[in-house]
């Protein structure tokens, strides 16, 4: 992820509609292929942590975030103070993806704040929802199935987190 996402402008969709199946399956990989080649962000949750961060870094009041290194678990980003952030993109999902335990200590504080970021079908940004460590302990769930924590996207559960719109 190397830089942040500007806003759209032309609506994305403009000429796909025309394009037939197979035209349009070669365009995806060629675009697939582009954004590989640029670094840029080519899933959700990717293009959440990239939105998150151009939010955070260019709204007055909030901290500035920098990318966590590569394969740091639980965590996505960090602020110039050492919180961690960890971040989950939602799409359409009625919960986050898993946020893993730590296997010494499952008791053990994984970040300071979760972010979980609402993207609309063409990845722009709907809003963020922060959750501090204590709030998040309080509403997450259990998935025994993937032996991990998760947060269930009620409105009773997002009301409990600071809420962030774009202007």
């Amino acid at each position: 992820m190397k830089a942040a996402l500007p806003t759209a402008g032309a609506d994305p969709s403009d000429g796909v509609a025309k394009l037939n199946d197979l035209d349009l399956l070669r365009l995806r990989a060629r675009v697939a292929a582009e954004l590989k080649q640029r670094g840029l962000a080519s899933n959700v949750g990717q293009v959440a942590e990239t939105l998150a961060l151009a939010f955070y870094n260019g709204t007055p009041g909030r901290p500035n975030l920098q990318p966590a290194p590569t394969g740091t678990q639980n965590v996505d980003a960090l602020s110039r103070r050492g919180d961690r952030y960890s971040i989950k993109g939602i799409l359409d999902a009625r919960k986050t993806g898993t946020i893993y335990p730590d296997r010494d200590d499952p008791a053990k504080q994984l970040f300071e704040y979760l972010l979980i970021v609402r993207i609309d079908p063409y990845w722009q940004l709907i809003n963020i929802h922060e959750f501090d460590w204590k709030t998040f302990c309080e509403v997450r769930s259990w998935d025994c199935r993937m032996n991990a924590w998760y947060v269930g996207l009620a409105a009773k559960t997002l009301t409990r987190a600071t809420r962030f719109v774009p202007a």
